[in-house]
């Protein structure tokens, strides 16, 4: 699997578990600490997540990074 998979795999999970928690871009964004349009753009697959920034949204989202990264 090449890189660009495995970094679509990621935004898609971390897009299924903010819409699992019903929350909104804005709320993760104030949740994270992170700006909206950084969160959309990787939620898009236009950004690749740095491990801070994957590790701040998994706390906000209260999942472990390692479960956003499992099989990948």
């Amino acid at each position: 699997m090449n890189t660009e998979v495995k970094e679509k795999k990621v935004s898609k999970r971390l897009k299924a578990r903010r819409s699992e928690l019903n929350i909104s871009q804005n709320e993760l964004a104030r949740k994270s600490g992170l700006e909206r349009k950084t969160i959309n753009r990787i939620e898009n697959g236009h950004f690749s997540p740095s491990l801070r920034t994957l590790f701040m949204l998994c706390s906000a989202m209260k999942v472990k990074p390692s479960d956003m990264l499992k099989d990948i």
